[in-house]
C-alpha cells in the first residue's frame, strides 16, 4: 500500500469515527486554522476601526475589504474554499453524500 503525505482520507459511514480523526489530522496538516473554518465558518479578516475611540481600553474592529488583503491574508481568507474542496474530495466514492453537500455555501 502506498502512502502519500497529501492523501485525503475517503469518507466512510461505517468507519466515521476513524475517518473524522484522520480528517482532522489531515486538515490541521494543511493549516492550523482549517478545523476552525469547518467548525465555525469562514475566517473574518479584521482591522482596527480608527474612526471610533477606544472603549474600555479595547479597540473596535471591522472587517477588511478584499482589496486590503496581503497575499498571506488572502491565503487565510481562502481557507474555506480549500476546506470545501478537501471535503468534496473525501466524498469521491459516496455520491449520495456528495449530492447533499454540493449546495453548501461554506465548509461549515
Amino acid at each position: 500500500m502506498s502512502t502519500s503525505h497529501n492523501k485525503i482520507p475517503l469518507f466512510s459511514r461505517e468507519d466515521y469515527d476513524d475517518w473524522k480523526i484522520r480528517m482532522q489530522a489531515h486538515l490541521f496538516a494543511q493549516d492550523d486554522e482549517m478545523w476552525t473554518v469547518i467548525t465555525e465558518g469562514p475566517l473574518k479578516i479584521m482591522k482596527p476601526n480608527l474612526a471610533f475611540a477606544i472603549t474600555n481600553g479595547e479597540p473596535q474592529f471591522l472587517e477588511k475589504a478584499r482589496h486590503e488583503y496581503t497575499s498571506d491574508v488572502m491565503k487565510k481568507a481562502n481557507l474555506d474554499n480549500v476546506a470545501r474542496d478537501i471535503l468534496y474530495k473525501t466524498l469521491e466514492k459516496d455520491k449520495n453524500m456528495f449530492s447533499k453537500m454540493k449546495t453548501c455555501a461554506t465548509a461549515k
